[in-house]
């Protein structure tokens, strides 16, 4: 596949080529159990401290340069506990809640078979770059656990940067990596807000959204220039691009009656 005017792809990492979501739930699920089965915990108490964590963890904001993720995230666990059951505050029983979460979530991140597919055809004829926001370690975690490296020729982790998606620097940052321009770059992923906004503020030559339950999104939402319900639809939509950008330049070179040869 030989695509006119697109050097470069960048993929988001989490609900785009990994389901993070789908491990979340699952190890909170792990946790759940524990929480019953070593804890003497309720069903409904193991699952508000669980629900409680989650709410925690969508509002939290981490500065590296203060904080360590793991205690951070640890400390989510214990005021969680300690909001549901009361008494005493139990780091002992957070922390091992937190790492059987943590371990269980990573072992469930994977790069599926057709993904790895998909990516090594479109690697034959375009550079690849893995553009993922959040905390360093946890994202450094996450592509270690789905041994995603070799499929990329540049693995970009916002919490490494100045500046995470959706500001143009840390896209502009990408394309000086692969020595491309941003007019010859395309975004895809899952997030409007940072993938497709981010995309669209760096000027790249189209954003794809990754829009698995085609829900209708906000009308103040930022707009993708295309929408695919998986990313194994991609090569498909890049082809069409292609075909459509051929068919332009052909009908530009038709001759017309008054052009000399």
């Amino acid at each position: 596949m030989g695509l006119q005017g697109v050097k470069a792809v960048f993929f988001d990492l989490d609900n785009t080529l990994v389901d993070t979501a789908a491990a979340g739930r699952r190890a909170i699920e792990e946790v759940v159990s524990a929480l019953q089965a070593k804890h003497h915990c309720g069903e409904g108490e193991a699952r508000a401290i669980c629900d409680r964590v989650r709410a925690k963890l969508l509002r939290e904001c981490h500065d590296p340069a203060t904080t360590c993720i793991t205690e951070l995230r640890i400390s989510h666990w214990e005021e969680a506990i300690q909001e549901t059951l009361g008494g005493q505050a139990n780091r002992s029983l957070a922390a091992e809640c937190y790492f059987l979460w943590k371990t269980t979530r990573l072992r469930h991140l994977t790069l599926a078979e057709d993904t790895r597919g998909m990516l090594t055809e479109l690697r034959k004829a375009v550079r690849l770059l893995l553009l993922t926001n959040g905390d360093r370690q946890t994202q450094r975690e996450k592509i270690e656990a789905c041994a995603c490296q070799p499929y990329f020729d540049a693995i970009v982790v916002g919490g490494e940067q100045k500046e995470e998606k959706p500001a143009p620097s840390i896209f502009h940052h990408c394309c000086d990596l692969l020595g491309v321009q941003p007019a010859e770059c395309i975004m895809v992923g899952d997030s409007l807000d940072t993938d497709i906004q981010g995309g669209l503020n760096a000027g790249l030559k189209a954003t794809v959204w990754l829009n698995k339950t085609m829900t209708t999104p906000l009308d103040t939402a930022p707009v993708p220039h295309y929408v695919i319900s998986s990313v194994l639809d991609l090569p498909a939509l890049l082809q069409k691009m292609d075909n459509k950008i051929n068919t332009n330049l052909e009908t530009s070179h038709t001759p017309s009656c008054n052009e000399v040869h």
